[in-house]
């Protein structure tokens, strides 16, 4: 039974370079199986409260107000031009007193200012309309 220690040549022995990685290998595992144990088990769904399917129709169609800007800034509902500010704020004041409101469908154009769309969107909200979606935004892509 003996031990290598290096070359017995009658000279000093060898120092030995390699390093004993197994403790490394070791800490390493078991570093590794309490990190498996310790992380919380992730759900890869999310829960949601979603209402039952309905296949009934709803009774009325809702109304859809379309509201246009062009490129000079002017404004339009429905179609028809509107004149000023104060137009404006009557139609959509008349608009938000309404039982069931419109849905309010604004489009400007690529080339009006957004200061102008800015106050069209803050008058409906500060009115009381709260059905507002802005439609054709892929000519802005």
């Amino acid at each position: 039974m003996g031990m290598s220690v290096g070359k017995s040549d009658g000279g000093e022995p060898e120092v030995m370079v390699e390093m004993n990685t197994t403790p490394l290998i070791d800490v390493m595992l078991v570093l590794l199986i309490m990190f498996i144990i310790t992380i919380p088990i992730q759900l890869h769904s999310v829960n949601m409260n979603m209402p039952p399917p309905s296949n009934v129709k709803p009774l009325v169609e809702p109304e859809v107000v379309k509201i246009d800007i062009d490129e000079q800034n002017q404004v339009y509902w429905n179609g028809v031009a509107v004149a000023d500010n104060a137009e404006l704020e009557a139609k959509m004041v008349a608009a938000a007193a309404k039982a069931d409101q419109p849905e309010i469908h604004l489009r400007p154009n690529k080339s009006a200012r957004y200061e102008r769309v800015a106050y069209v969107m803050a008058a409906a909200q500060r009115l009381g309309l709260v059905k507002m979606g802005i439609l054709g935004h892929e000519q802005f892509l």
